[in-house]
């Protein structure tokens, strides 16, 4: 009996043993990635306001994503020598929808603060007004904001310049207005260099950029001594242009200047075309951004020029690394990049990510410190912020982050503007020559 009990315990000890020691192996221990037993790196999060069911929404969220998944799949962003992956949370603002008020933007915002917690922003809110009021609840709930489509008004450089410490967490990395201004009346001057044009009709979006744009250009061209019939304005979701459409051709235009970020502006272009209006549209025009447009025209927005705001919003060479965005783009979504909202949502999240690990930390303070120093290659060009957090603009891409004008030949879009990134020259329909 008693060898017999000897054994029992000799029996269980081993196993014991054995059991233990495949535990602390491994063997019946929850496992990460690298078999061990540390536990999984929390996420950084990552917000994103967008009005998803319009194009610079639905843009912004995939090239987001699009660079979340590349950079997660290297292991994350390096914070303070921990690898973190980042975690992307949407919220539909609705804020391009006709009617919709800026409170219901400003509500998707708190919840990605409050139930999402998310860490940054990145992306919207889309339409100015809205912006504007979110950029207040980034300064109370102390939250770095990076904008990056649909927002274009100047006042966003003003209030950071008026009260740098209320709102030093927002930063922009699209374009602005004014700057698009600048870039359009560039191409005019060719057109009255080549053409000798001087006549101009302008039809803008009642929203706060577009009749800032339509108002600015109005003037800047009269100083030019342009002949300049408008700003005609028309609410969001309008269907029928005639009325604009028939005094740009009894006014004998020869530029028909349009800003709009309304998917409704499909409408105006086909209207032009039937008309054969013999006016050159250009302007920033949402429609004749996407890559359906010559579909859902049927050829006749062909000619058509529109300012994408940032190169590799198309298929463009304005860095070494232009072209790889919009390949892996097409290879994740089998379309081109969309149009405005895509390389610049898309170089935010890269650009976060440079800022985060030269800061070593996810520290609000720290991480506008290190994006007020940012200085790299991006998808558009140079990306360096000035004083007033917006990235700088500029014609050379060695210098800062390029525009893109496109025109709509054969099908394609065909970069015409800047000279340094064009791939043709525009050109007028020929009812026009």
């Amino acid at each position: 009996m008693k060898k017999r009990f000897w054994w029992v315990v000799v029996s269980v000890v081993v196993i014991g043993s054995l059991m233990a020691s495949l535990f602390l192996a491994g063997g019946c221990a929850p496992k990460t990635q690298q078999g061990t037993q540390s536990v999984k790196a929390e996420p950084i999060v990552i917000g994103s306001a967008l009005s998803t069911g319009f194009l610079y929404g639905w843009d912004a969220e995939k090239a987001i994503k699009l660079a979340v998944d590349e950079i997660n799949a290297k292991g994350g962003v390096n914070v303070g020598g921990e690898k973190r992956p980042f975690k992307v949370e949407v919220m539909d603002t609705r804020d391009l929808e006709p009617g919709v008020p800026v409170s219901d933007a400003l509500l998707a915002v708190e919840k990605l603060i409050l139930e999402k917690k998310a860490d940054f922003f990145i992306g919207g809110p889309v339409r100015s007004e809205a912006a504007l009021a979110a950029m207040d609840l980034m300064s109370r709930h102390k939250k770095v904001a990076i904008f990056t489509t649909g927002f274009l008004t100047p006042k966003f450089q003003e209030l950071v310049a008026e009260n740098y410490e209320k709102y030093k967490y927002s930063f922009r990395i699209s374009g602005s207005s004014s700057n698009m201004v600048g870039e359009m009346l560039a191409v005019f001057k060719a057109l009255t260099d080549e053409h000798g044009f001087n006549k101009v009709a302008i039809m803008v979006q009642d929203v706060a950029h577009a009749r800032a744009g339509g108002d600015i250009m109005a003037t800047q061209l009269k100083n030019r001594g342009w002949e300049v019939t408008g700003p005609m304005i028309y609410p969001t979701g309008t269907l029928d242009y005639s009325d604009g459409l028939f005094k740009a051709r009894d006014s004998g235009a020869q530029v028909l200047f349009i800003w709009m970020d309304m998917p409704e502006s499909v409408i105006l272009l086909k209207d032009y075309r039937d008309m054969q209006l013999p006016a050159l549209p250009i302007g920033f025009i949402c429609a004749a951004e996407q890559p359906g447009f010559w579909e859902a025209t049927a050829g006749k927005g062909e000619y058509a020029v529109a300012h994408l705001v940032n190169a590799g919003n198309a298929p463009c060479e304005a860095t070494p690394i232009t072209m790889d965005f919009v390949k892996a783009y097409k290879a994740k979504y089998n379309i081109e990049p969309e149009g405005y909202g895509t390389s610049s949502s898309y170089q935010a999240v890269y650009t976060l990510a440079d800022a985060i690990e030269r800061a070593g930390s996810i520290d609000p303070d720290a991480v506008i410190a290190a994006l007020e120093q940012t200085d790299m290659v991006g998808v558009y060009g140079r990306v360096k912020f000035d004083e007033k957090h917006q990235v700088i603009p500029s014609l050379d891409p060695a210098e800062g982050v390029v525009p893109q004008l496109i025109q709509w030949l054969a099908g394609k879009r065909e970069t015409v503007f800047p000279p340094s990134i064009a791939t043709t020259q525009l050109k007028l329909p020929p009812w026009m020559e």
